[in-house]
């Protein structure tokens, strides 16, 4: 399938126009910043329940003799 002359020229005129722009792009599109994917409060939960989950399991293994 043959393509137009015209539409070849289109298509290489983008092509050429991309390739001047060729490293002139920013260095990362994401906004830079401290933005947490979690919020303080979530973070706290989870840090509450994980030492608070393991300080239950210390006292309770403590209280039943050890390994038993």
């Amino acid at each position: 399938m043959t393509t137009s002359r015209r539409l070849a020229d289109r298509k290489s005129a983008k092509f050429q126009k991309n390739i001047m722009k060729r490293g002139s792009v920013p260095e990362t599109t994401v906004k830079k910043g401290n933005d947490y994917p979690v919020g303080p409060m979530v973070l706290g939960f989870f840090i509450f329940v994980v030492i608070g989950s393991s300080l239950f399991q210390i006292i309770r293994t403590a209280t039943s003799g050890g390994m038993a």
